[in-house]
């Protein structure tokens, strides 16, 4: 045996504190159900494997998680779900929004939710560090895509909010995958058209304010919360808006902002206070007066050297360690309605590096969900109201 401290046998063990060790006694306590009926049911869809194969587990047809290269790519590989009507009957729904419409500058997020998909494959459903199966803990399904309308903002805001709208309502927790930011709006209205006189704080992880009202004379993605904001169940003052900074910050926006006293910190403000203290923040503030959170994360505000294929790459952005960090302090403390990940933007990107930072987020507010106990839900959350309300648009004041 060598005498050098970084040395340790085989059959040695992590300190009886650390994460590690948390991390191996909770694994030991999660079922296999869900991977046991994916196998039979691999094996009755797919057929039995040749018999040269010794994994009698394994099918002819690629069914379910493995292999990772290969197969159908919905998120996580989960149920497509053809009949979006039944949607009620999962915790989960994955729908894509393909709209690069309200692009300014570089277009291709319209390629987001393909990206994500494909890259998603390369994971599986259980999380070491949290101690989640998402396979054995929840249901999760893929509803596919909001039909959009290439070059029409509003037609695209119209199909987004009805979709968004009927997947909250049936109580299945919605994650959206886009598409660019302009999308932000119309996926609260959704939220807020079955709210009933309930509220909803937004959180919004960015580099960009997104708060003028329009730009090139159109509502493009650098807008959606000063519409989102005209809302009286998205109140101004529970906006709150965490990572803004650097050199695209249009000043329209920040006196939007200013006149509305909404909730910033920077980059600097995060990193200085910390990341506990920046969660504190964003949680007394979006939850004064709010019966839920929706969390809107741009992948933007991480910093553009870890996610190149963005469509407004900013540097000086958060760590991702910091930004999943933040996530996971925000989520395991607020009610959370939904949440939507914005502008992956796959012709731009490296290596999926980008498409798979996404699918991280996505997959961290899941676990977090349910190390918190919001997932999965036993009945529909008081916050969603059975009865849609189309008049939730009105003037700020």
């Amino acid at each position: 045996m060598t005498d050098n401290p970084l040395f340790q046998s085989p059959d040695s063990t992590p300190p009886p504190s650390s994460e590690a060790t948390r991390a191996l006694q909770r694994e030991s306590l999660l079922p296999l159900t869900g991977w046991q009926q994916e196998v039979t049911k691999g094996l009755e869809y797919g057929l039995e494997a040749a018999a040269s194969i010794r994994d009698r587990s394994i099918p002819t047809f690629s069914r379910g998680e493995l292999p990772h290269f290969a197969g159908i790519n919905t998120f996580l590989k989960a149920s497509y779900l053809e009949d979006v009507r039944r949607v009620g009957e999962y915790d989960v729904a994955i729908v894509g929004v393909p709209h690069d419409s309200g692009t300014t500058y570089r277009p291709g997020t319209r390629f987001g939710p393909q990206g994500i998909r494909r890259i998603s494959a390369l994971y599986t459903p259980y999380n070491f560090e949290l101690g989640v199966d998402l396979r054995e803990q929840i249901t999760l399904c893929d509803v596919g895509d909001i039909f959009t309308i290439p070059a029409n903002n509003e037609k695209s805001f119209d199909q987004i909010s009805k979709g968004v709208a009927h997947i909250f309502a049936s109580g299945a927790f919605p994650i959206i995958l886009g598409g660019d930011h302009s999308i932000g709006f119309p996926t609260v209205r959704g939220i807020c058209r079955h709210l009933g006189d309930k509220k909803v704080g937004i959180i919004h992880f960015d580099r960009h304010a997104d708060t003028q009202e329009t730009d090139l004379d159109e509502r493009m993605h650098t807008c959606p919360w000063f519409h989102a904001t005209n809302m009286a169940n998205a109140p101004a003052k529970n906006l709150v808006q965490l990572g803004i900074g650097g050199w695209q910050v249009p000043r329209q926006g920040v006196k939007v902002c200013r006149e509305r006293m909404t909730n910033i910190l920077t980059v600097t403000d995060i990193v200085e206070r910390g990341l506990d203290a920046a969660a504190d923040f964003a949680l007394e503030r979006a939850l004064d007066g709010t019966d839920c959170v929706w969390i809107s994360f741009d992948i933007d505000c991480i910093d553009a050297g870890f996610v190149p294929g963005t469509g407004w790459p900013e540097p000086g952005g958060l760590l991702p360690r910091e930004a999943l960090g933040l996530l996971g302090r925000i989520v395991q403390k607020a009610p959370v309605c939904g949440i939507e990940v914005v502008e992956v933007s796959p012709p731009y990107d490296v290596s999926d590096m980008t498409a798979l930072m996404a699918t991280r987020v996505i997959c961290d507010t899941m676990a977090h969900l349910v190390v918190s106990g919001q997932l999965p839900r036993p009945s529909k959350p008081a916050f969603i109201h059975p009865e849609a309300n189309m008049q939730v648009d009105q003037a700020w004041t």
